[in-house]
């Protein structure tokens, strides 16, 4: 059977307002995993509701030339998430300070095994998190929107650039600017 293009969903949803109920079923999952990271759990699922219901009530101005409905979401998920910048740092500092409470493993970075390997990079990793969620928490609203989008989302820059209202180019100078700001605090290099 062929899945028809979001564009199709919605524009028929415009007659039938039950065929906008499959883009729920297709976006919803990795909708409510962006917004978890991004809000948490306490406000994901309000947002979730909140992206669906104004994506149903702006459908009319939905683009048709493009089929794919996912950075249209993005957008509006992110555009909610703005609404709550402040809720978003403090989660930051929360899970900041979580994982660097985190126990070390004694003697796992041995030379030959790979598994000790992978437990002491993970180690590392937790121990440096408290520092990169500063510093993402730190960025101007455009660069950590373009940012996580990319990193967390595996957005391409043209579904940024949709999912932001933004020309591409602009998604290439923030995540430029991001990955400088980063740089400069040695987040990227981990030192």
């Amino acid at each position: 059977m062929e899945v028809e293009p979001d564009a199709e969903l919605i524009a028929a949803s415009l007659d039938d307002p039950e065929r906008f109920g499959p883009l729920f079923d297709r976006h919803a999952s990795v909708l409510y995993r962006y917004l978890i990271r991004r809000v948490g759990v306490d406000e994901a699922e309000g947002l979730l509701g909140d992206v669906f219901r104004i994506a149903f009530e702006k459908r009319s101005g939905y683009d048709p030339d493009r089929p794919d409905a996912r950075p249209w979401l993005y957008g509006i998920a992110t555009n909610l998430v703005a609404h709550r910048r402040r809720s978003e740092a403090r989660r930051l500092d929360a899970v900041a300070r979580l994982l660097g409470t985190v126990p070390t493993i004694d003697g796992a970075a041995s030379g030959s095994d790979p598994t000790a390997e992978r437990a002491a990079g993970r180690v590392d990793a937790e121990a440096g998190w408290p520092h990169i969620a500063d510093a993402v928490a730190a960025l101007p609203a455009g660069e950590r929107d373009a940012l996580l989008l990319y990193a967390w989302e595996d957005l391409s820059y043209a579904e940024i650039a949709e999912a932001l209202a933004v020309p591409v180019g602009t998604v290439r100078s923030r995540l430029n600017r991001a990955r400088a700001h980063l740089r400069e605090l040695d987040v990227v290099s981990g030192r």
